[in-house]
């Protein structure tokens, strides 16, 4: 516990080079302003083209720093994408914002126009004004983690993620939520948590929610829930902030050892395949596109010489000529394959090759040079 402690101290004080600003949206229907905290990735200015997904915070008075502080402290080390950050202020107006029907379970008055003004007003201005990619994701904790997924109630929901933060439930949302999350036809992300010390009429229905969940067929579904131990309501949103943010972006991360060891090495082929698939759903499921990573097309190549598989050199070249056009990195793969199998008279020209392109990575011109005067060397003997 302590140590979990001391890690979220040293996540909340790193303050990065994002930009925070204030900013404010305007509710036509009550003629008032609601208050809006807006975080913007490091790179927002200086890469005018890009987009980011999209993480709207219910309740952002309390749960924008911690949310950010993670984002952020993953961002350092590559492991979480850059992601705008829209908080709204609730404060007083948290009841009324979350006012639903007994009989129904849904919206009603005061939290009907709350309702609306999210999905009509809110978002519409931050897609208007930010440039926020497709990946949108929405946060909240007990009440406001109850009302966030009324959204998934609408036939074509306005948020692809949902972080529901110990959520005191509505009426029937255990058999609602599981009903719908068998129908999305998309991908859908879902993370619910809960602990030993939560409020216990909480606790019960959320267990059966988390039940019903896991009875779900749809391999369009990822679905996670914790149950933290030693936590409290309150405490066990430090926990889930970065459990949740790790569940939905685990495609991002680069390939680590063990997926190396676990997962590339033990194919038998096919690994250019698994490289490209990788940034393909990376993409496809969270709106992000990217250049492949120099030390992912490492690995890939580490897997192919291991494994003697030296033909996909060719395949992993092709595509580093793609990715980086004006680098040495696809010439370096090039005369890989012809030094493994056995052609070196074309390895050493892809290697000279090699040392008139940018040195990228771990690759430099005297490796190049070095390479192929060793080659030449074999050639005179």
């Amino acid at each position: 516990m302590k140590k979990a402690i001391l890690l979220l101290m040293v996540v909340l004080s790193y303050t990065g080079n994002s930009q925070k600003v204030k900013d404010s949206v305007l509710v036509k229907t009550q003629n008032i302003y609601r208050e809006l905290t807006v975080s913007l990735p490091p790179s927002y200015s200086r890469d005018t083209k890009k987009t980011y997904p999209l993480l709207f915070l219910l309740d952002g008075d309390y749960l924008f720093d911690p949310f950010e502080g993670a984002l952020k402290y993953g961002y350092y080390w590559d492991d979480l994408p850059e992601v705008i950050i829209v908080g709204l202020s609730q404060d007083k107006e948290r009841d009324a914002d979350c006012t639903l029907d007994e009989t129904t379970g849904l919206p009603e008055g005061s939290g009907e126009e709350f309702f609306e003004f999210i999905s009509g007003e809110l978002i519409p201005y931050v897609q208007k004004k930010y440039r926020v990619a497709s990946f949108k994701m929405i946060a909240g904790h007990d009440v406001t983690a109850s009302f966030l997924n009324l959204f998934l109630y609408k036939d074509a929901p306005l948020f692809n993620a949902y972080i529901s933060l110990s959520p005191e439930l509505g009426l029937d949302m255990e058999t609602r939520i599981p009903e719908r999350l068998t129908t999305f036809k998309q991908n859908i992300f879902y993370y619910q948590s809960s602990s030993d010390g939560d409020i216990k009429k909480m606790k019960e229905k959320i267990t059966t929610l988390d039940t019903n969940i896991k009875a779900v067929v749809n391999p369009n579904l990822n679905y996670k829930y914790d149950d933290f131990k030693e936590a409290s309501h309150y405490s066990l949103v430090l926990y889930s902030i970065p459990s949740a943010l790790y569940q939905f972006f685990a495609s991002y991360q680069p390939i680590s050892t063990t997926e190396f060891q676990e997962k590339i090495v033990k194919l038998e082929s096919g690994y250019v395949t698994y490289l490209k698939n990788k940034y393909d759903v990376l993409e496809k499921a969270l709106g992000i596109k990217m250049n492949i990573r120099i030390n992912d097309f490492k690995a890939i190549e580490a897997a192919i010489l291991k494994n003697k598989a030296y033909p996909e050199l060719e395949q992993l070249a092709q595509l580093s000529h793609k990715m980086y056009p004006k680098s040495m990195l696809g010439d370096y793969q090039m005369a890989l394959f012809y030094e493994n199998t056995g052609d070196i008279k074309n390895a050493v020209r892809l290697y000279q090759n090699a040392f008139q392109l940018q040195p990228i990575g771990s690759l430099t011109k005297d490796m190049m040079l070095d390479k192929a005067t060793e080659l030449k060397a074999q050639l005179k003997k």
